[in-house]
């Protein structure tokens, strides 16, 4: 995996009656690492990677005008930084405890419009299974893979953060992009 050529986001969404007061954020990670196995017969490969949480990123500038809509707005330096210590925070992703999420490949078949992943993701202590959507090229030089998929956040095993009665709160909902670079070593 080429983390450098690599990039996964996920939008968040603010809700609640004081909705106005919060800010969509843009999370990304440059720094995905991890493997894969390609054999002939693309229904047989398989994959791990790891994400380390602590290396993500909140609301890039450049990554919120990619998304244009409700994430053009900038973001002030103290949401940012407060998003991320909250995110980090014992009662959501606890990162110094679990440094990393982990995504490996239960099982890999054909769909419609490419291929749909069985993918079984550890998150802090928890370990689900999602349908994953997968679209993919693959040359002699690189295999390139990007999906996109909605998943809540408890069903990953983590409650939203919410404040003043859930007043203020992120949305359940949330969106996961990716797109992943591997080279033959």
């Amino acid at each position: 995996m080429v983390p450098e050529e690599s990039l996964l986001t996920v939008l968040v969404y603010r809700g609640g009656a004081l909705a106005k007061a919060g800010h969509n954020h843009v999370i990304a990670s440059h720094a995905m690492n991890g493997t894969a196995y390609v054999p002939e017969d693309i229904t047989g490969a398989s994959f791990e990677v790891q994400v380390p949480v602590l290396s993500f990123t909140i609301d890039e500038p450049e990554l919120r005008a990619l998304e244009g809509g409700d994430f053009a707005t900038e973001v002030p330096d103290s949401a940012r930084e407060g998003t991320k210590k909250n995110m980090l925070s014992e009662p959501m992703l606890d990162g110094l405890r679990f440094p990393q999420i982990e995504l490996r490949s239960e099982r890999v078949e054909q769909a419609a419009e490419g291929l749909l992943a069985q993918v079984s993701i550890t998150v802090r202590d928890q370990t689900r299974t999602l349908a994953v959507p997968l679209h993919y090229v693959l040359d002699s030089s690189a295999l390139q893979v990007q999906g996109e998929l909605s998943v809540k956040q408890t069903d990953l095993g983590l409650t939203p953060f919410s404040l003043l009665g859930g007043a203020l709160r992120v949305e359940d909902l949330m969106t996961v992009k990716f797109f992943v670079v591997a080279r033959a070593e």
